[in-house]
């Protein structure tokens, strides 16, 4: 497994302590990923702007973030803001989202290299607003000797926006070598996304309770188990992070194969009787 520097289990919380007890630590998941969804649903429950819960989703950002780090999980990849964030929702959001990022940057920085945590990014980064790019660039700049979590935020991302990348690289690629078309494998594809120097998640989470995807590592989670719950983004703690590991490794993970409780293999198919109608 990918070292993570040293744990910090006496940092956690005593709930949380309570949940990692539970745990085998050789069985974490190296990767796990996160759909952060029920900003605004928070806010309209409380009657609250819905800016409001944007701030408090950054808040649960940077504390499931230091559990993370604290327990020796590698990777870190959040849905922060999505390329349909940037098309579909009002102006005066999107430029609040921008103003956020800079400012959850600014003011976290400090707490990541105290947790030993790698910030980076996957997505069309490059059509941000400068000063936003700036302050991205700075943070990792900052961060990137840390050897703990590694933190990735997905801005301005999208799944389909990144194979159309991929496969412009790819297709590029080919042009200029003057490579077989039908000599290309899965690892051409691999090294041309966003994600190409990271393992695939292991763990996919979703909270607000949504059932759906939301074209988000659709490549990259072909056989990552999902896990759903109906608490909002902004409610979510590291405790909550925990008890996720919890369910993952109460699964059976069979990548395509047989898994132990799926009955005896007959070892002559020949022998086997194929019923009519």
């Amino acid at each position: 497994m990918y070292s993570s520097g040293t744990l910090r289990i006496d940092e956690l919380t005593q709930e949380e302590r309570a949940v990692y007890a539970t745990l085998r630590p050789e069985r974490l998941p190296e990767h796990v990923a996160i759909i952060m969804d029920g900003n605004g649903r928070w806010a309209g429950r409380r009657s609250l702007k819905r800016f409001l819960g944007h701030q408090q989703g950054a808040k649960s950002v940077q504390l499931v973030t230091e559990t993370a780090s604290r327990i020796g999980l590698p990777w870190l990849t959040l849905y922060a803001f999505s390329l349909e964030n940037n098309l579909r929702r009002p102006k005066a959001e999107v430029t609040f989202l921008m103003r956020l990022l800079k400012t959850y940057l600014e003011s976290n920085v400090q707490r990541m290299m105290d947790n030993n945590v790698r910030i980076r990014y996957i997505g069309r980064i490059h059509e941000l607003p400068g000063e936003v790019q700036d302050k991205m660039n700075w943070a990792a700049e900052t961060t990137a000797r840390n050897t703990g979590t590694t933190l990735t935020l997905a801005l301005n991302y999208g799944s389909r926006s990144e194979l159309v990348d991929a496969f412009r690289a790819l297709a590029k690629e080919v042009q200029e070598k003057h490579l077989n078309p039908d000599r290309i494998i899965e690892e051409d594809i691999h090294r041309h996304l966003y994600t190409k120097h990271m393992p695939d998640p292991d763990l996919l989470i979703r909270t607000s309770g949504e059932m759906r995807i939301s074209n988000y590592l659709l490549w990259q989670i072909a056989y990552t188990e999902i896990y759903v719950t109906d608490r909002l983004w902004p409610d979510f703690r590291g405790i909550n992070l925990l008890e996720a590991i919890a369910d993952f490794q109460r699964r059976e993970r069979r990548f395509g194969g047989i898994g132990e409780s799926c009955g005896e293999v007959e070892e002559d198919p020949d022998r086997i009787k194929i019923a009519a109608g």
